[in-house]
């Protein structure tokens, strides 16, 4: 066995492969960049090596500083954990020659299938269903087009080195298609420094379902049932679940068989993941094989009580699996949502900045948070906008959905913006719990983008009574402070208001000796609560129910979160609630000359010049933030006034990019 281990990595998954290591008594490195200094990762290894600046190009993707870390400090063994170079052939081969053991399958293995081009290839010729698409890389827009009417629109183009969502387009006319190449390349380039393109019928109505799979070095390979990541955003799983409540044991059976296929064909070893496409009748094709650990690996350990990690660690020193595919077992559910520095409400723009207060739910058997941040830490606009990834098991699937909702509930997050409140509509919504899922959900859920203030409630009253439980304690606490109480009884009223989004509700709220009672439009909430004024989330038995309901003072006015929906409640008494609907509102500046960008990142392409007129839906700029190319468009015809930016430029959020005539 293995003495120290090198993470070549960062984050959630460093501190994750940390755990397991230190768990079997092995020693353990960190590497980081300037902006990791003083990372959760750093803290908790043995050792810790700065390898470079805040860009991962100068850091996390250096072979050679890695290298130079595993000499000066005696690791015998190197886990990648996912993404940077986790799928690098060239990092596997300098880690053998270097005699240093590398956590992950052979050179050969993530050659083969790190190339889209030859995997679909392979995984042919070793009999696992594939997507009918274009042999060979596309040349340019024009060829793409040609292509693309051949295949028959809707067409997938994406980077035959890519995966987790970047250079990837789905395109559904010549215009698209075109835009799309020049779009997928670049992020491929930016991403793998790969551009090469593929192209492939899109299969409409699909599921995305993959099998994990572990294999060892002497031909034995099992794989562990199967996850559903149906759930997706720009390519982007947000939430998975495993099982998958969509496959039957013969699917479940036919796609884990062809999986081991084709992971014996290249001679793989170590944990590995087959990407599958599924249509409504369980036709099934091959995507990709990722030749590492996958970011949801925590859902498959959850329902079979292995732990991936040290099996990699263990096939890697030469073991052999402990288990034959009869052995695996399938216990209960398990649901993963990945928790974002990003803003639903501005069409999930990423987020940076300091964490100013984290407390994520407490761990159980049954509620896991796999994380690399502690509150006060800062994410970075360098790598990518995760905080954390959330997993919650149960018996059955919706017991694990309950303790999921549950569970995002009593997650604190402030000082970036963050998705809670989008993950628990998602969770919550009828037809995710009916298991009526593909890829296109959020787009058919959430046409319009996400709006918290519109997410459906069981009872849409309950943030009302406790906005106002709230309010009447804060009066109550605020006479006794005033020093009212101590020569006269001071009262607080019963009557109140309570306007929250535009609407009146007029509330009765009396003490009680567990808590508060409120009457809204003649429904009676019982509150019980021991909820202190300095509490970000009120815990209360309401009406018999255990319920959570975040909350934080806005002003003279409360936010409150529950369930998914975010309400900014002014609780008023009647005579001030009178007076409120006499107060005008501040209209805001109009910005609407001016091109701003949408979020902190480097502007890497102007497609503009000052003068140059414009279509709507035209490209104006890209800005590049936590590895994601987001191209800003003309929302009308526009001509150039101003260019206020210059290419390679950082942006702030808001910051004007051009200004229009």
């Amino acid at each position: 066995m293995f003495n120290k281990i090198l993470i070549a990595n960062r984050g959630e998954i460093a501190c994750r492969v940390m755990k397991t290591a230190r768990r079997m008594g092995i020693a353990t490195v960190a590497v980081h960049s300037d902006a990791d200094a003083r990372a959760l990762h750093v803290r908790m290894a043995d050792e810790a090596v700065r390898i470079g600046e805040a860009p991962s190009v100068d850091s996390y993707l250096r072979v050679d500083r890695i290298l130079e870390a595993i000499e000066n400090t005696g690791a015998d063994a190197v886990h990648p954990g996912y993404g940077f170079l986790s799928e690098n052939a060239g990092f596997s081969k300098a880690l053998a020659d270097a005699g240093v053991a590398f956590i992950g399958p052979g050179e050969g293995a993530i050659t083969s299938m790190g190339d889209k081009i030859t995997s679909k290839r392979i995984a042919a010729e070793a009999g696992v269903n594939t997507i009918p698409g274009h042999e060979g890389v596309v040349d340019g827009p024009d060829h793409a087009v040609t292509v693309a009417r051949v295949i028959g629109y809707p067409v997938m183009l994406k980077a035959s080195a890519g995966g987790g969502g970047k250079g990837m387009r789905i395109v559904r006319d010549d215009r698209e298609c075109r835009d799309g190449f020049h779009s997928a390349a670049s992020e491929a380039r930016s991403s793998f420094g790969d551009d090469r393109i593929l192209a492939e019928k899109f299969i409409e109505q699909p599921r995305h379902i993959e099998i994990q799979l572990i294999a060892d070095r002497h031909g034995n390979a099992v794989y562990l049932n199967e996850r559903e990541c149906s759930i997706q955003r720009r390519h982007q799983k947000v939430i998975e679940e495993a099982p998958s409540p969509f496959l039957d044991a013969a699917t479940r059976q036919a796609m884990g068989e062809q999986a081991v296929l084709l992971a014996k064909a290249v001679d793989y070893s170590s944990a590995g993941t087959v990407e599958f496409v599924v249509d409504a009748n369980r036709n099934f094709y091959f995507l990709e094989m990722n030749t590492r650990l996958q970011v949801e690996h925590p859902i498959t350990e959850m329902i079979t009580g292995l732990d991936l990690v040290e099996l990699m660690i263990r096939v890697a020193a030469g073991e052999k699996l402990p288990l034959g595919q009869q052995d695996v077992p399938l216990n209960g559910w398990a649901v993963e949502a990945r928790v974002y520095a990003e803003d639903p409400l501005r069409n999930f723009l990423p987020s940076i900045g300091r964490l100013v207060r984290y407390r994520p739910p407490g761990e159980s058997d049954h509620v896991r948070v796999d994380t690399g941040i502690v509150e006060g830490s800062e994410v970075s606009m360098y790598y990518d906008p995760m905080i954390a990834k959330l997993c919650t098991w149960g018996e059955d699937r919706s017991q694990a959905i309950e303790r999921m909702n549950d569970a995002l509930d009593a997650y604190l997050i402030r000082g970036v913006s963050h998705n809670l409140s989008f993950l628990n509509a998602v969770i919550a919504h009828p037809r995710f719990r009916e298991g009526r899922l593909t890829t296109d959900f959020i787009a058919e859920e959430f046409p319009d983008g996400f709006r918290a203030s519109d997410v459906p409630q069981a009872d849409p009253m309950t943030v009302i009574a406790v906005a106002a439980m709230a309010h009447c304690k804060r009066t109550a606490r605020a006479g006794e402070i005033s020093g009212q109480t101590r020569r006269f009884e001071y009262r607080v009223g019963k009557d109140w208001v309570v306007i929250a989004d535009g609407e009146r509700h007029a509330v009765e709220v009396e003490a009680t000796v567990e808590g508060f009672d409120v009457r809204c439009n003649s429904d009676l909430y019982r509150i019980e609560t021991a909820w202190r004024l300095d509490g970000p989330i009120v815990e209360a038995n309401i009406n018999g129910t255990a319920v959570r309901v975040q909350i934080e003072r806005e002003g003279a006015g409360y936010r409150l979160f529950h369930r998914g929906t975010e309400v900014d409640a002014l609780v008023l008494s009647p005579a001030g609630a009178a007076l409120a609907e006499h107060m005008l509102e501040k209209a805001p500046p109009d910005l609407g000359r001016f091109l701003l960008s949408p979020m902190p990142g480097l502007l890497v392409r102007l497609s503009v010049e000052e003068g140059q007129e414009a279509k709507a839906g035209e490209e104006l700029a890209v800005v590049e933030a936590m590895k994601m190319e987001n191209s800003l468009r003309a929302a009308d015809d526009v001509k150039v006034a101003k260019v206020l930016a210059t290419v390679g430029e950082s942006l702030e959020v808001d910051q004007p990019i051009l200004e229009f005539e």
